[in-house]
């Protein structure tokens, strides 16, 4: 009986060094990070892999559906359906189911914000300067009377899967395409087995999970009065993040600085807010969201947030700030 009692604590003792060897053996995953020029913008990748071959393999992968987003979709790129629809003499056309969900939520936010969040902006834009051409003043009433004539979601009309648009009508796909793209490309990263991952394209951030080590990722937020100082850190995990500022793109007319973010009614600039920060599940809708947010009031704002599982900062033009109740910065 002893020497069966000496095997046996022989063979658990040899059970228990084979399992601490296993798990000793264990690679810790690397920190694997990319970066490309895309979208007019510069996108960071982190993911973390036991594989530096299989991580960029797969950082590949995601990189190639963001330029499939931009190849189709994206108005300033000569190759997209909206650029075509845009122009030339093409007045519709057919959307599969992607295209079909990122119309549809386009079509929610200009009903939310009574018309305010408006895809069709694209000549008031021109108007200000945003485009080849600076102005060397600021529009004049009649101008922005005229250009207002073709601004108006309304006369885009999607039915049974087709997108129809009026002629002088134009679509800018400016205000939600990058998060749509980080959606996907977080979705590519899942796919392949990712499981801690970071992807920014400056004012939009989508993650997956945490950190390898199990900590939070950290985003550091811009004072829209003061670039060069923060004005907090968020820390979030497997979630998004959508920035909208009045520091981000504007042009100078006669030393005077002009956002990019307009009051379609008034044909300037809105002017109550400096920047407007929104986490989501979404990338995409955090981008939707920080953009209509400017556009509406506060009252609306909080009332959509409750009832979206929305978080949201507000920075006014007077420097003070509102938020949601769970957005800690």
């Amino acid at each position: 009986m002893k020497k069966l009692k000496t095997n046996k604590f022989l063979k658990n003792l040899f059970l228990i060094f084979f399992i601490v060897s296993i798990v000793g053996c264990k690679k810790t995953p690397e920190k694997f990070t990319q970066e490309r020029f895309l979208f007019g913008t510069y996108i960071q990748m982190i993911i973390y892999s036991d594989n530096k071959e299989k991580a960029n393999s797969i950082m590949e992968k995601a990189f190639n559906e963001i330029v499939r987003i931009d190849n189709k979709y994206n108005s300033k790129n000569k190759n997209s359906l909206i650029y075509k629809l845009n122009n030339s003499e093409i007045e519709k056309i057919e959307l599969d189911e992607e295209g079909k969900y990122i119309f549809n939520e386009i079509q929610k936010m200009y009903e939310v914000t009574d018309g305010m969040y408006d895809i069709t902006i694209e000549p008031l834009l021109k108007l200000w300067g945003f485009g080849e051409e600076a102005r060397k003043s600021v529009p004049s009433q009649k101008e922005i009377e005229e250009v207002k004539k073709n601004i108006d979601f309304s006369k885009v009309k999607i039915k049974d899967g087709i997108l129809t648009k009026e002629k002088d009508i134009k679509i800018d796909t400016g205000s939600f395409l990058k998060g749509y793209a980080l959606d996907r490309a977080k979705e590519i990263l899942r796919e392949n087995g990712i499981t801690n991952g970071f992807i920014s394209s400056i004012s939009s951030i989508a993650t997956i999970n945490r950190k390898a080590d199990g900590s939070l990722w950290k985003i550091g937020l811009q004072n829209p009065e003061d670039q060069n100082k923060r004005l907090g850190i968020l820390e979030i995990e497997n979630e998004s993040i959508g920035v909208s500022g009045d520091y981000q793109t504007y042009v100078e007319i006669s030393g005077k600085k002009y956002h990019h973010i307009m009051n379609k009614n008034t044909g300037y600039p809105i002017n109550d807010k400096k920047m407007v920060v929104v986490i989501s599940s979404s990338a995409f809708l955090a981008d939707i969201y920080s953009t209509s947010f400017f556009g509406m009031t506060e009252e609306k704002i909080k009332n959509f947030s409750n009832e979206n599982n929305v978080e949201f900062l507000i920075v006014k033009t007077d420097n003070s700030i509102t938020k949601s109740k769970n957005f800690k910065i």
